[in-house]
């Protein structure tokens, strides 16, 4: 296999809501890092900025506009790091639960969730599944609970994606959010990575918010299903690990 090494990272973010301008606070610290120890791609948790909708009284508040997205994201903007940041999308009068592509300064792709997790979400659900791409790396994005479904990942494999990022946010009342999910979200990881030959790089919250909680489900999965690290459970974590992905001659037919 002809391939490219580069480094990626995972950020395990405190679980908490916080509100856009907060939520850059976190990041710029782990950006930096980033950039220090060569990291080219860094993953962030679902909704990041503003927190998962679904649980706040006004699902409205922290909505983004794709058009607005860039001038927001405008401090985080960095030569060397490509960052995937999970926001709250407002498109008319719907929400989609959605991350973003941030490269140098533009944002060059948006992702929707396909399967929002609950029934009564106020996410509309999102339609496409496509490729990425960032020097020589091609790459996909899934969020949380899309990585149940395997058929997403064997798509984006067939486009030719190397790596599969995942931005999750596993922040749940205790009776539904317990460590158990962290194994489940590992299992969800290596059949992803066994399956279509990915690599997987899932980013989580953790930690306790009120009535939530969240062990913390941050790892970095090979393409044999290896676990290479994982996260500090309920803990901030940022996870960096460096990987080679193909070239795109070895896609799965």
């Amino acid at each position: 296999m002809v391939g490219s090494q580069l480094r990626v990272a995972a950020y395990q973010s405190p679980l908490a809501h916080p509100a856009p301008a907060e939520a850059l606070d976190l990041l710029r610290p782990q950006i930096a890092r980033c950039e220090r120890e060569r990291v080219s791609m860094l993953c962030c948790p679902e909704a990041t900025l503003g927190g998962l909708a679904d649980y706040a009284s006004d699902p409205f508040r922290w909505a983004i506009a794709v058009a607005d997205l860039e001038s927001l994201l405008r401090p985080l903007a960095n030569d060397v790091v490509t960052t995937i940041v999970g926001f709250t999308e407002r498109s008319s009068d719907r929400l989609y639960n959605s991350a973003a592509i941030f490269h140098r300064g533009a944002v060059i792709g948006i992702y929707r969730k396909i399967h929002p997790a609950i029934n009564t979400s106020v996410y509309a659900a999102g339609t496409e599944t496509s490729v990425f791409r960032v020097g020589a790396l091609t790459f996909g994005v899934v969020i949380c609970y899309d990585s149940n479904f395997p058929d997403l990942a064997g798509q984006l494999r067939v486009q030719g994606a190397s790596v599969l990022f995942v931005p999750s946010n596993n922040g749940m009342p205790p009776d539904r959010g317990g460590a158990e999910l962290v194994e489940l979200a590992r299992a969800a990881d290596r059949n992803n990575a066994v399956e279509n030959r990915l690599w997987v790089v899932r980013a989580d919250v953790a930690g306790h918010d009120g009535a939530f909680v969240s062990y913390g489900s941050s790892a970095i999965t090979d393409p044999q299903g290896r676990l290479i690290c994982a996260s500090t459970p309920l803990g901030e974590d940022l996870l960096i690990a460096e990987i080679v992905v193909s070239s795109g001659t070895d896609r799965k037919s």
